[in-house]
């Protein structure tokens, strides 16, 4: 996989950076698209049968947004307590990465400075991108920030 984050900008797109893997928030947004199981495709890769392997894809569009720490990607404080995990919707995946076990029993703790990233498919993108931003708001911790423009359509040009 060789991918390059872009920024569409007023100046145009800008190469912000080039990446010869899928990082965890790309990751998250694909593979709920797929339909089958992975470990499926990738021992079909070890056994070097990938041409024979069914590969298929949801027609589902999928929107994912970052919930970081207050001062990411500089500097930001860990240990918030986090809330309203267990009030998405079932649909809704919630990715844990900047998160630890809190202090007391079943409580989560923000511990990095990306902390979580929220996922949702849709038949379209408007769906997937509201359906994110729906739950998005039900899950708290002192610091969130995250981007609200994540899968808005500005023109057709784009």
């Amino acid at each position: 996989v060789l991918y390059g984050g872009l920024m569409i900008t007023n100046n145009g797109p800008k190469v912000l950076e080039f990446n010869a893997r899928f990082g965890d928030p790309e990751t998250q947004v694909v593979l709920p698209r797929l339909n089958g199981d992975l470990l499926d495709i990738i021992k079909a890769v070890v056994d070097n049968k990938l041409a024979q392997a069914q590969v298929q894809w949801s027609e589902k569009a999928c929107v994912g947004v970052v919930m970081a720490s207050a001062g990411y990607p500089g500097k930001y404080q860990t240990g918030f307590p986090i809330s309203g995990l267990n009030e998405v919707d079932r649909d809704i995946m919630v990715f844990h990465a900047g998160t630890k076990e809190g202090p007391t029993p079943g409580e989560v703790v923000t511990s990095g400075g990306r902390v979580l990233t929220v996922v949702a498919t849709g038949k379209d993108l408007t769906e997937a991108r509201e359906k994110v931003y729906n739950n998005i708001v039900r899950i708290h911790f002192e610091g969130c920030q995250y981007r609200s423009d994540i899968a808005q359509i500005k023109s057709k040009g784009v």
